[in-house]
């Protein structure tokens, strides 16, 4: 095998019932895969790449607009999908005032769903079929019962996607570009399995590494790295210097594993690249 199939095969030796990687670069091309490239699974927050994307979508088509209110009062569909607007990570509790902190909150995604919903008279998940899965040839890819953490998909729909993520189709490149862009920069917050980071940087939906430490993703990977992870042990990050993506799907439960492998298999992969 060649130095790029050596570094996906690391996530074979992980301890989890099953494991799929792949490597899509820059040009559309998936560059290398370990595992079953079919196999579905549960996303968790993962979701949200999908979710905001969807978004983005319908902010080009004119049914959100990223300064329209949403949720908290002052807040704004932007405060939602940059985890700014305030909720608590679970429920509508408001533990800060607009664009005052970085609280990520699975809730934001939650009433940003129901506000697309009102706005376009579909529900959420079909929006983002149509929008997004069928145009990108997804289809094993749901959002399922929330827009924050119920999506499945597999390695092989999520390449598409990443290729999408590198060289937009659906959207335009400067939409895309704002939305990989920090969201509210300078804002102190924990991410979630990591820590109080004190830069948790954000941009549309889609965290930005930044200068996170400790993070999930490797210690060669570039600041303009975008990307999420779900705590089903699953992650999907772009990082823009490398021109490259990378997709790990487990089906074990985030955890020390994760925090602990992550990281050298990210950095094995962008050495042999």
């Amino acid at each position: 095998m060649g130095a790029l199939e050596d570094a996906l095969a690391l996530s074979q030796t992980w301890d989890v019932p099953h494991a799929s990687a792949v490597v899509v670069t820059a040009d559309g091309t998936s560059a290398a895969s370990a595992g079953d490239q079919d196999l579905v699974y549960r996303l968790a927050s993962v979701t949200k790449l999908l979710s905001a994307y969807a978004t983005l979508v319908a902010v080009e088509e004119g049914a959100l607009s990223f300064d329209q209110p949403a949720g908290p009062p002052g807040a704004t569909v932007a405060h939602l999908l940059a985890h700014t607007a305030g909720y608590d990570f679970s429920t509508t509790t408001i533990r800060a005032a607009p664009g005052e902190r970085r609280l990520y909150s699975n809730t934001g995604f939650e009433v940003l769903a129901d506000l697309l919903e009102s706005e376009t008279g579909i529900t959420f998940d079909a929006y983002a079929r149509e929008a997004v899965f069928a145009p990108l040839g997804m289809t094993a890819t749901t959002i399922g019962g929330s827009a924050a953490a119920g999506g499945s998909s597999s390695c092989r729909d999520l390449a598409r996607f990443a290729v999408e993520l590198q060289r937009p189709r659906l959207l335009d490149s400067e939409t895309l570009a704002t939305a990989t862009r920090v969201a509210f920069p300078g804002l102190r917050g924990v991410l979630p399995g990591f820590g109080l980071q004190r830069e948790n940087d954000w941009g549309l939906g889609l965290e930005v590494r930044g200068v996170k430490s400790p993070h999930w993703t490797g210690s060669a990977n570039s600041p303009e790295t975008f990307g999420h992870f779900g705590q089903s042990g699953t992650f999907l990050w772009v990082d823009p210097r490398a021109g490259a993506a990378l997709i790990a799907l487990t089906d074990r439960p985030f955890g020390e594993w994760a925090a602990q492998a992550w990281p050298p298999f990210s950095d094995a992969v962008l050495a042999a690249l």
